[in-house]
């Protein structure tokens, strides 16, 4: 992947949004293995924190100059936005929604991009193709988490508010990435990507610790399951494709960078059938295919 200084390839692009598409798209099923012994914020907060070390240690032992105190006050905000909020929402959320609702709900992030980039001045008018792209992926989401949830969810009976924190968690994560797109803590994406996942994963272990998740937890407890999906958080779903987003924010429009949201929950829906034994049915291939009609308009419209 280029530097920042360079113009991106398109090979680039298209890497990093297969990076973001699947491996973002089966952090859900992750997410649903990892806190079935990990309590969430805990899980979420040191997975972002160690993920976040290992990134910024690696880039500035590569020679990545330091930031300035001012990067670092604008990947706090952007941290707490994108992750505190963002992913710890989604997180507690799967606690009382299965995944593919949490997925579906999280696809109204690329609308919130559109709507906020436009009124915000970050990026222009949503075109018609684009507008009409947002519908028909959000219509395609719908058709494809609508199949109702048969696994397991960790404390069922509360499904409000999980609704609730993840349609929350959209909204900053949002707002978090058009911030982003303006505001860059570091020269290097991969470096700002780092800044990002150390505060933002910090102050969600503190949340973790506030909310008394650590009383009565035991490392001992945790299965092999819960670790080997925690591993796969840290490394790919982290490190990887969280610095693709960040690079993405720099090399295309936000509301383009958003359509993750559409295309994650197909790759979390297939993987539920496929690993837990969650219901596959023809509107989820419909849906499926009507995302990749949204995909296609929103890429073209912004030609």
């Amino acid at each position: 992947m280029p530097s920042s200084s360079s113009a991106p390839s398109r090979a680039a692009i298209i890497g990093a949004f297969a990076i973001v598409y699947l491996v973002w798209g089966s952090t859900y099923l992750g997410i649903r293995y990892a806190i079935d012994s990990i309590p969430p914020l805990l899980m979420a907060g040191s997975r972002y924190l160690l993920a976040g070390l290992l990134l910024y240690s690696f880039m500035r032992l590569r020679g990545a100059p330091a930031p300035t105190w001012r990067g670092w006050g604008q990947a706090l905000l952007i941290g707490i936005c994108l992750l505190t909020f963002g992913n710890g929402g989604v997180t507690l959320g799967e606690q009382y929604i299965s995944s593919g609702l949490a997925a579906l709900l999280v696809a109204v992030v690329p609308l919130f991009l559109a709507v906020l980039g436009w009124l915000s001045g970050v990026s222009g008018r949503p075109t018609l193709p684009v507008a009409i792209g947002l519908l028909i992926g959000m219509v395609g989401v719908y058709l494809v988490a609508r199949t109702p949830g048969v696994s397991h969810v960790a404390l069922p009976g509360h499904e409000t508010l999980g609704i609730s924190l993840v349609l929350t968690a959209a909204l900053l994560w949002a707002i978090g990435s058009l911030y982003a797109k303006k505001h860059q803590p570091a020269s290097s994406p991969f470096v700002s990507g780092g800044m990002q996942m150390m505060c933002g994963g910090a102050l969600m272990l503190l949340a973790g610790l506030v909310r008394g998740e650590a009383h009565g937890f035991a490392l001992a407890s945790v299965t092999a399951q819960s670790w080997l999906a925690y591993g796969y958080l840290v490394t790919l779903g982290s490190i990887v494709a969280f610095s693709a987003y960040i690079w993405l924010l720099r090399a295309v429009e936000p509301a383009l960078a958003g359509t993750n949201s559409f295309v994650n929950p197909v790759v979390a829906v297939l993987l539920g059938w496929a690993v837990a034994g969650e219901q596959l049915s023809t509107p989820t291939l419909i849906g499926a295919a009507l995302i990749v009609v949204a995909v296609v308009l929103v890429v073209l419209g912004r030609r």
